[in-house]
């Protein structure tokens, strides 16, 4: 009789600006729509419904300076800039009051999506996982303790493509602000200390190539900077 192997999978962390240790992730949550311009650029939903969230694979966060694979099964590969929330105390059915007292710390983020794939599951009434949930799709910059951070939440987030600007807001146009995002979301879900939130995207999104470059700059936050390259060229086939 063989014995099985066991496999000993790495944790998932993100870097602790300015510390030693790291931010272990345990889930990564997203939410949909929560800028009134990007929802008028997409020409879908309302502008007023609450927020709703859907997840990505806790090893699909990839550091700062990562040289990202172009995903196969795809021609569409497109960016969204977002402010990420780490969460750093256990909370159910928090109210928008509490939410901050939850907050372990804010990074810049990138939502990377594959379009057409999305607009597929849309059009046929299914989950967006084969659009939002593939490898490597939720680019985290070192997080900000929130000590840190008080400068943020009233700031701005700019993302550039080769040094284009291609998106800009203040987080203050926010459909949902972060304390009533954290309240929802807890109201569905146990949040945890290691859960990731990513809290949408303004309007600007657009396609990235082979060797572009992408970077957020987030009021007060570590620049977030990485490099589609080229991928598995075969696996798209």
């Amino acid at each position: 009789m063989t014995t099985p192997m066991l496999w000993h999978l790495p944790r998932i962390t993100v870097p602790v600006s300015g510390r030693p240790e790291s931010f272990p992730v345990r889930r990564v949550y997203c939410v949909g729509r929560n800028y009134l311009d990007h929802i008028r650029e997409m020409q879908e939903g309302s502008e007023r419904d609450d927020p709703f969230f859907f997840q990505k694979p806790t090893d699909a966060v990839v550091p700062d300076g990562s040289a990202i694979p172009y995903p196969p099964q795809t021609d569409d590969l497109q960016f969204e800039g977002e402010l990420v929330v780490a969460i750093g105390a256990t909370g159910s059915g928090v109210s928008p009051q509490d939410a901050p007292g939850h907050i372990f710390g804010l990074a810049a983020g990138i939502d990377l999506t594959r379009r057409d794939r999305q607009r597929d599951c849309r059009d046929m009434a299914r989950p967006w996982e084969a659009g939002k949930s593939f490898d490597h799709s939720a680019p985290c910059g070192p997080i900000l303790p929130i000590e840190e951070a008080a400068s943020t939440l009233s700031g701005e987030l700019r993302l550039s493509v080769n040094g284009r600007q291609r998106q800009h807001t203040s987080l203050s146009l926010m459909i949902w602000n972060v304390p009533e995002i954290i309240s929802h979301l807890s109201h569905s879900y146990r949040l945890m200390p290691g859960d990731l939130i990513y809290t949408g995207t303004p309007a600007g999104v657009a396609a990235v190539h082979r060797g572009d470059q992408i970077r957020v700059e987030i009021t007060g936050l570590p620049t977030l900077t990485v490099t589609i390259s080229e991928g598995d060229t075969c696996a798209s086939q």
